[in-house]
């Protein structure tokens, strides 16, 4: 007796051994995908995938080593201030926040939110 009649993934009707579930490797192969990718985001992708897009937007948005920008611009954009992965403070006890090389402190000025952008450099460390 047959388990699986059609083909998990096309609805082919199988042919061969009795407990076959797909008609070939493409299909096994794209059942398989399509199964992963319905699945709930792991923790650790979430994590990973905002750094690298927080660490892509600051890139962006600092091209001159020391910049100021509106903060509402780069959180439009999906950039999460609770995602870094290192601090530093200066001796004015200024926190600045890393995404591996690039950072960012906040600073409100004029009443709005901003974000002075800076790179990690040499006497940091």
């Amino acid at each position: 007796m047959r388990l699986y009649k059609e083909c998990l993934h096309c609805g082919k009707e199988l042919e061969g051994r009795k407990d076959k579930k797909f008609c070939d490797p493409q299909c096994k192969s794209s059942y398989q995908y399509q199964k992963e990718k319905n699945r709930p985001e792991r923790f650790y992708n979430k994590v990973d995938n905002q750094l690298k897009l927080n660490r892509k937007i600051l890139k962006e948005y600092n091209k001159g080593g020391k910049v100021t920008v509106r903060a509402e611009v780069l959180l439009e954009l999906g950039f999460d201030p609770k995602f870094f992965t290192h601090y530093w403070k200066n001796q004015k006890d200024d926190v600045y926040l890393f995404v591996y090389e690039y950072g960012f402190l906040t600073r409100k000025e004029n009443g709005k939110e901003k974000y002075v952008l800076v790179i990690w450099q040499d006497y940091m460390n």
